[in-house]
């Protein structure tokens, strides 16, 4: 897991060809451009979209991982809970092994608030749980990078 500032985004570079394409781009300018529509990078090994939704209590949330992508998620408004744990500590209970999408359930490891300004980068060892309400639903829009770092 990495979370910082969004200005500070190069320095994380060299951990792999493709999460350094992402990271030069977390800059105002490109997010400013990211829609709803997929905005491929490398084709299908580096793209990002825009997502907005309204927060939920902790109760209505579940972890995901993944396990050849690693995901960035950079909030441009409004804030959210996320929550990381390792996979193995966690309670499968769905799967899209197509979609690289792994669903638990279970206990959190470490809690942050991603507010504007900051980036997370979830590894495929870091299941999180996003879109978790703070004192009340909030609408939030944020910016997620899929970058593909596994073949198999």
């Amino acid at each position: 897991m990495i979370y910082a500032k969004n200005h500070d985004a190069l320095t994380y570079r060299g951990i792999h060809p493709n999460l350094d394409l992402a990271l030069e781009h977390i800059t105002a300018e490109f997010l400013d451009k990211v829609g709803y529509d997929r905005v491929e990078l490398k084709g299908g090994d580096v793209y990002a979209t825009r997502f907005t939704y309204e927060t939920v209590p902790e109760a209505e949330s579940f972890f995901e991982a993944h396990k050849k992508y690693l995901d960035i998620h950079i909030m441009v408004d409004g804030s959210e809970g996320v929550e990381i744990a390792p996979p193995g500590g966690l309670q499968e209970f769905d799967r899209v092994e197509a979609n690289d999408f792994y669903a638990y359930r279970g206990a959190a490891s470490y809690q942050l608030k991603l507010s504007p300004g900051n980036f997370l980068v979830v590894f495929p060892e870091d299941a999180h749980r996003i879109k978790m309400q703070l004192d009340q639903p909030e609408t939030v829009s944020k910016v997620v990078f899929k970058v593909r770092i596994f073949d198999n």
